[in-house]
C-alpha cells in the first residue's frame, strides 16, 4: 500500500522486541507529508489494546472507533520506521484535535516538550 499519510491508522508487521516473531498490528502514521516525499520509509507509532496502563509517550485514544480501531485503544511512544511497501492495508484516520495530543506525548518521550 502506498499513499499513506499522517494520522492514518494502518496495518503492519510488527516485530515482537524479542524478535521471537511477528504479527499484524495497528500502528498511527506519525511522519508527515514533507517526509514521506523524500523518503520511501514512513514512521509509525504502535497501537495497543491494553489500556490497563499509560506511560510516557501514550495516548489513551478516544475516537478509538473514529479511527477504526475495534477496542479501546492507547497510541503508544514506540517508534517504528518502516518501509511504505510493509503497510498492509489502512483501517481508518485519527481524528485531528487527537493528533495533536499524540505530538505533544511523543514530544514529552523524545524530550521535544517546549520548556515553560
Amino acid at each position: 500500500m502506498t499513499g499513506c499519510k499522517r494520522g492514518d491508522v494502518v496495518l503492519v508487521g510488527f516485530l515482537f522486541a524479542d524478535e521471537s516473531g511477528w504479527k499484524h498490528r495497528p500502528a498511527v502514521v506519525v511522519s508527515s507529508s514533507a517526509y514521506h516525499r523524500s523518503r520511501q520509509e514512513v514512521i509509525v507509532a504502535a497501537v495497543t489494546g491494553n489500556v490497563s496502563r499509560v506511560l510516557i509517550g501514550d495516548h489513551a485514544l478516544a475516537g478509538w472507533k473514529e479511527a477504526g480501531l475495534l477496542f479501546p485503544s492507547i497510541v503508544t511512544g514506540i517508534l517504528r520506521t518502516i518501509k511504505a511497501a510493509m503497510i498492509h492495508r489502512r483501517r481508518g484516520s485519527v481524528p485531528a484535535g487527537e493528533m495533536i495530543a499524540i505530538d505533544r506525548a511523543l514530544s514529552e518521550a523524545l524530550g521535544l516538550a517546549k520548556k515553560r
